[in-house]
């Protein structure tokens, strides 16, 4: 692992800013700009503190050999020091309205929303009705939230990941929005902006079926699987509208069933998500996807570790506070 592959990883892990983090390792911005860029390198003494520091985030001794091994020792040890992650997030409000927001908020992002993060947390927090933006968008944030809510409960009462659980998620995130909420499509698609072939429609049961039980089948590496689900999902494009927020809320569902964070894939990273998405479905490559979703978990743990910014903290902004919904102005968002 290069230096500037641990500097942009610890960056990562800890939440710290740059200048932060060059004050830990005791240099100056400056040069702790030059070393993640790849312009300079540091001496010995420079690289022993890194290695410290990212040993500590790992909970080992020395620092990692590759990136990929250091995510899957950081999210170990945080799954050692996190137990019972449904549990927490369900007794925890503060940390369940941080989830439903930055799932709610990116998933929908990624998918073409125009609301902001603080637009998303006055429609699912304050029932604000925002009289310039579609009322299919602020719906569609509701359903969201409804729709994450449901799968937090269905795994705490011991609810299975089957094909009933899957319809009545996208039953729930197209209520109001779409006629077919809940039901398989019934003709071919193209996936926008992609290369990948979706599957054909009259397939869709039994390709349903056979990757619900791929999901049930018991692995030692539950981060990969949940990669390759997703992969698998999203190729199969299951429904004629809402398969990325679905694929994603299922993710999820299979990760905190297996005691890990909540991926929280950010729309700023949308490229690079679907860019490792292909490599999946076109190669079968899932590596990239594998350390993609890993990085998205570590996200996660930042808010179970309430070390990501709440936006409800930030003071209200007085154009959102309408009684009213006026005509839409932007177009229904689609996946």
């Amino acid at each position: 692992m290069t230096t500037a592959e641990k500097l942009r990883l610890l960056q990562q892990i800890s939440g710290l800013t740059q200048q932060r983090l060059a004050e830990k390792i005791g240099v100056t911005f400056v040069a702790l700009n030059r070393w993640m860029n790849g312009k300079a390198h540091p001496r010995p003494a420079a690289e022993k503190k890194i290695d410290t520091l990212l040993a500590g985030y790992t909970g080992e001794r020395v620092a990692p050999e590759s990136a990929r091994d250091a995510r899957k020792m950081i999210i170990t040890e945080k799954q050692n020091q996190r137990r019972r992650v449904l549990k927490t997030i369900l007794q925890h409000p503060d940390i369940f309205d941080q989830f439903a927001l930055s799932l709610t908020y990116h998933s929908c992002r990624i998918e073409g929303s125009t609301l902001t993060e603080q637009e998303t947390a006055a429609v699912l927090f304050d029932n604000v009705a925002l009289p310039r933006k579609s009322l299919a968008e602020q719906l569609g944030a509701k359903n969201h939230q409804t729709a994450f809510e449901y799968l937090l409960h269905h795994l705490g009462e011991g609810g299975a990941l089957n094909e009933p659980f899957i319809l009545r998620l996208h039953a729930m995130l197209m209520n109001g929005i779409r006629d077919d909420a809940g039901l398989y499509r019934r003709h071919g698609v193209r996936i926008v902006g992609s290369n990948v072939p979706a599957a054909n429609y009259l397939k869709m049961p039994e390709l349903m079926r056979e990757l619900v039980k791929d999901i049930g089948k018991k692995t030692h590496e539950p981060i990969a699987r949940a990669a390759q689900i997703h992969a698998r999902f999203e190729q199969i494009h299951p429904f004629a509208d809402g398969n990325g927020r679905v694929g994603r809320l299922l993710m999820n569902a299979m990760l905190v069933r297996n005691d890990i964070a909540p991926a929280v894939i950010r729309e700023q990273d949308r490229r690079a998500y679907y860019r490792s998405l292909q490599q999946a479905q076109l190669k079968q490559v899932y590596e990239p996807l594998e350390e993609f979703i890993s990085d998205a978990i570590l996200a996660g743990y930042r808010i179970l570790e309430r070390r990501s910014q709440f936006v409800l903290s930030l003071p209200p902004i007085s154009n959102l506070y309408y009684a009213a919904i006026s005509p839409a102005s932007s177009p229904p968002f689609s996946d």
